[in-house]
């Protein structure tokens, strides 16, 4: 939009100076004719001073109506009388002198400044008799100095009728094109406009992805923070209370409690200020993972196992949450649901993929039915809660069960590496 503002500024510019090169050029005309007049007097020439006298007073005429009134040029009564004017001067002066040749040259360009359609015409004509009659050393005389004379008249007033259209196209298409920038300029304005609106539109709607999205985030986190540590602090206090007459095992059930309690706090912390989970910070994910699984299996007395295929490498930060959640989750149902006595963690690493397998041994369940419930009253997500944290980073999971059969989970994400080695 600026250069469209800038092309028709440079137009605009462009005209005003040709309207100011009118403006000055008939003292030009008149500064050179009284110059040669007076130095280079020509034969029956009128003496010098009422010449000069009758220049001043040209130059006074020209300066009254152009230069001091310039708003003027727009009242065709008054530019008229101007233009009678300015012929008249130039009419005397050529008489005086054929060197103010130069100063009537000048009726061509304002007839074509301050006259209306046809009169321009009669201007040109009237302007072409004054610069022939100059241009043939004073009027007509003769048979052949007529023949002369009518040459020159027709020879100037076709040059600048030629002339004098031709400027008149140029600024008519430049009039034109300043009018089309102008309405380019509108419109690019209008456009930008709404541009600002619809940007402004954006922007609301990204606040409120965002919020949304912050939102997920932190139901995420809770449940697979908060909401996991309390259901397994519910569950150790609840074994707690039925071994309350063994004072040792009373006493693990707390002190897991108490861990859990402490362990929840901490990862709460943590994903409300959106950093990675605990286990990441401190090992790399196979080992966390391993870890997962030890702790989980000594709290809940199930046998676990973790492995890992392939060739661990540091993956981005965002797939290595997901897995590690994924687990969690994974552990997480096997102790509240499956009642099963043996626990499986596969971690493998592939060329284009990096694939979690949870196996139980445990009751199973019917993956149809299940996928067709609405959510559990307790507010739990389940299964819910990975599929979505999985799709969010690009990868699907797969669950595989039968009531008695036990269950088999595997989340596979790609394989994004952008860690640390």
């Amino acid at each position: 939009m600026s250069s469209i503002s800038e092309q028709a500024d440079r137009l605009a510019a462009s005209e005003a100076r040709e309207v100011s090169l009118y403006r000055v050029l008939p003292y030009f005309g008149l500064a050179v004719g009284a110059l040669l007049a007076t130095f280079a007097p020509v034969p029956r020439a009128l003496p010098v001073a009422p010449t000069l006298a009758v220049t001043a007073a040209a130059g006074c005429w020209v300066a009254w109506f152009i230069n001091l009134h310039p708003g003027w040029i727009r009242r065709r009564s008054l530019m008229a009388v101007y233009y009678v004017g300015l012929l008249a001067f130039a009419a005397v002066l050529v008489l005086a002198s054929p060197w103010y040749a130069f100063f009537a040259w000048v009726g061509f360009l304002h007839a074509f400044l301050v006259l209306p359609g046809g009169w321009r015409i009669a201007g040109v004509a009237a302007t072409a008799l004054l610069v022939a009659t100059a241009q043939g050393g004073g009027p007509p005389s003769s048979p052949a100095h007529w023949l002369l004379w009518s040459v020159l008249v027709l020879f100037n007033a076709g040059l600048a009728s030629g002339v004098g259209w031709f400027s008149e196209r140029q600024t008519t298409n430049r009039k034109q094109l300043i009018e089309a920038l102008a309405e380019a300029n509108r419109r690019l304005a209008e456009t930008a406009r709404e541009n600002e609106g619809l940007h402004a539109q954006l922007l609301t709607q990204a606040r409120e992805a965002g919020v949304l999205d912050e939102r997920q985030r932190m139901a995420r986190e809770i449940h697979d923070t908060l909401a996991q540590g309390l259901t397994g602090i519910i569950t150790q206090l609840e074994a707690a209370e039925q071994s309350r007459d063994r004072s040792a095992d009373w006493r693990r059930h707390v002190d897991n409690a108490l861990a859990l309690a402490r362990g929840s706090l901490t990862e709460a912390r943590r994903s409300v200020r959106a950093l990675r989970p605990e286990p990441l910070e401190t090992a790399r994910l196979p080992d966390a993972l391993a870890e997962l699984t030890e702790g989980w299996s000594t709290i809940n007395g199930v046998r676990g196992e973790m492995s890992t295929t392939g060739d661990p490498r540091p993956l981005h930060p965002e797939i290595e949450v997901t897995l590690l959640r994924a687990a969690q989750e994974a552990l997480s149902n096997v102790a509240r649901h499956a009642g099963a006595a043996r626990v499986g963690l596969t971690l493998s690493y592939m060329a284009d993929v990096v694939t979690l397998d949870v196996r139980d041994d445990g009751v199973g369940f019917d993956v149809a039915a299940q996928a067709g419930m609405p959510r559990r009253p307790d507010g739990g997500y389940g299964l819910t809660a990975m599929r979505q944290r999985v799709a969010r980073v690009g990868g699907n999971l797969a669950v595989e069960s039968e009531p008695g059969g036990g269950t088999a989970l595997s989340a596979t994400v790609p394989a994004l590496y952008g860690g640390v080695e």
